[in-house]
């Protein structure tokens, strides 16, 4: 029995540690002008999630880079962002603390938002 409850808890410790791996990288990211059809996702964001996600998602001293391999769809899909603002996030991946829910963010600014942060995390790589 103790087995599976120390393999799991070292897997955990080394998948927080990986979420740590790189963040220096993804702070110095700079894209390339933002295509005009994911414009409106970059504005709702700078508006919304800039504050403790940093311009570009590179992350803050507030909140996590979403540019990290963590967020990629295939381990949070797109239904996660919309979850996160709806109900807010307790802190799991990061030490940041929780994230509160975003009442004022709408439906049709998620989508926009998680538009442009896929395109963002393609730039990096992350898919």
């Amino acid at each position: 029995m103790r087995r599976p409850v120390a393999s799991a808890v070292l897997s955990g410790l080394l998948f927080l540690t990986a979420c740590g791996e790189g963040y220096e990288r993804i702070r110095n990211f700079t894209p390339p002008p933002t295509p005009a059809s994911l414009v409106l996702g970059e504005m709702r964001f700078l508006g919304h999630c800039a504050r403790c996600h940093g311009i570009h998602a590179i992350g803050t001293d507030s909140g996590p880079p979403l540019l990290h391999r963590v967020y990629r769809s295939a381990h949070h899909g797109d239904a996660a962002f919309e979850l996160a603002v709806r109900t807010g996030v307790r802190a799991h991946h990061w030490r940041f603390g929780d994230m509160p829910p975003q009442p004022q963010v709408t439906h049709e600014d998620v989508r926009a938002i998680t538009a442009y942060v896929r395109w963002l995390q393609e730039l990096r790589g992350i898919r």
